[in-house]
């Protein structure tokens, strides 16, 4: 049993990656204390659910410009100094939310340009933070290293909204952001305690230097290299046509006859699904075919939103009208779908740290924080169309259909993607 469980090999026997994996864990956890925080303080300020909506707007904009530029510092300077000033720029913006509310400055500007540098902050120091993994952990244990961030990440985005609304709801949202800042004091002394990490040259024995130049190298690179792009794009059909998070306002309110709490259980479903794969991630992390196992996870969350579809069509005709089963049904279905997801993030961030070359792995790393960010926004604004023309149930079936057939379609374009092996990484 205990070898289809998670691996903690990296944390017990790497010191660097096991104060770095428990600064990441802290920093996750407090962040979500702030997320939900500042969406209720806006809300409370304004009244106006376009004002919560505009938070996310301000945080993605620099989050995206940031990413590929922190990307390019990563490559081009010690990964440890990029690190530690990237984390200390977090850390300080995490005060300023703190001391905003201390000193009860009531201003959703303030708020808005907080969030904005947090986000550019952000932007410059995930890059180089996940560029600094494959440093400190020997290429056998990047799953498992990897594993341990997916458990972290999902468990923090369960638990945390939940702790930072009851933070709220007893001390106020000024020891909510007090959280947020003692975590990423813990992150930044994490950070400052890592070994030096200086570039390594490229194949032709020079750095790179920080710029656009090099973020454009960075996306030459990509462009050539079938493996890693094919992981970019599996990634885009699935969070961009098969992505349901967007239906579940709607959802909770009519469909499955709930409120509030049934679209809050709705979305801990997807990131339960993550903690479950997390625990049991021994049975994936002994794949060597990442390739294959990427392919089947994105396929198998296709069929899982089609399921949560057909569900939703199926309530929607009043199958267990009165009833708690529709509800039931949609959650364990979405609980699948959070692992395959899992699995799949899994494979593609191992694949992206083994193959790519040291000397690039920030500016890959941008890119894919990119993708990430904006990614499940546009699902979002996909779904949500589909849901106002097609209905939520036909929405969700048909993204899923189209997220299906690029999966066969893009393994067929891209056949040596398939052949993958993590013993021999190649690009």
């Amino acid at each position: 049993m205990a070898r289809f469980l998670l691996d903690i090999a990296p944390v017990r026997d790497i010191p660097a990656f096991r104060r770095l994996w428990i600064g990441s864990t802290l920093s996750m956890l407090g962040s979500q204390f702030t997320v939900i925080a500042i969406s209720l303080e806006v809300f409370e300020l304004t009244g106006s659910t376009f004002a919560v909506g505009m938070v996310g707007f301000f945080a993605l904009v620099p989050l995206i410009i940031a990413g590929l530029y922190g990307g390019s510092i990563g490559d081009a300077t010690d990964r440890r100094s990029a690190g530690l000033w990237t984390t200390f720029g977090l850390f300080i913006m995490t005060v300023a939310l703190a001391a905003h509310a201390w000193l009860d400055i009531a201003s959703v500007a303030v708020l808005y340009g907080i969030v904005a540098l947090h986000s550019f902050a952000q932007g410059l120091n995930q890059p180089v933070r996940g560029a600094i993994v494959p440093r400190l952990v020997p290429m056998r244990q990047l799953p498992a290293a990897n594993a341990l961030f997916q458990l972290t990440m999902g468990s923090c985005l369960m638990v945390g909204p939940l702790l930072g609304a009851l933070t709220v709801a007893g001390l106020g949202f000024r020891w909510a952001y007090t959280v947020d800042a003692l975590s990423f004091a813990v992150s930044l002394w994490a950070m400052y305690k890592l070994p030096p990490l200086p570039p390594i040259p490229g194949e032709d024995g020079a750095t790179s230097k920080a710029g656009f130049r090099s973020v454009v190298e960075g996306f030459r690179f990509l462009a050539t290299r079938p493996n890693l792009r094919m992981t970019f794009l599996l990634d885009l059909a699935a969070m961009i046509f098969a992505m349901p998070r967007a239906l579940f306002p709607v959802l909770g309110a009519s469909v499955l006859g709930g409120d509030q709490f049934t679209v809050g259980l709705l979305t801990a479903a997807l990131a339960s699904g993550s903690v479950l794969a997390g625990v049991f991630s021994g049975t994936f992390i002994r794949i060597n075919h990442h390739g294959r196992g990427c392919a089947a996870a994105v396929a198998a969350w296709a069929v899982c939103i089609m399921a949560f579809g057909a569900v939703i069509l199926v309530a929607s005709g009043g199958w267990g009208r009165d009833t708690a089963w529709p509800l039931v049904m949609s959650c364990l279905v979405l609980v699948a779908a959070g692992v395959m997801d899992s699995v799949s993030m899994l494979f593609r961030t191992t694949i992206l740290q083994a193959a790519t070359p040291d000397s690039l792995r920030g500016r890959l790393q941008g890119i894919f924080i990119v993708v990430v960010a904006g990614g499940p926004r546009l699902g979002d604004a996909v779904m949500g169309t589909g849901g106002q023309w097609l209905g939520p149930g036909f929405a969700a079936l048909v993204g899923a259909v189209i997220c299906f057939l690029l999966v066969l379609l893009l393994v067929r374009m891209f056949p040596g993607f398939m052949r993958y092996d993590a013993r021999d990484p190649q690009p």
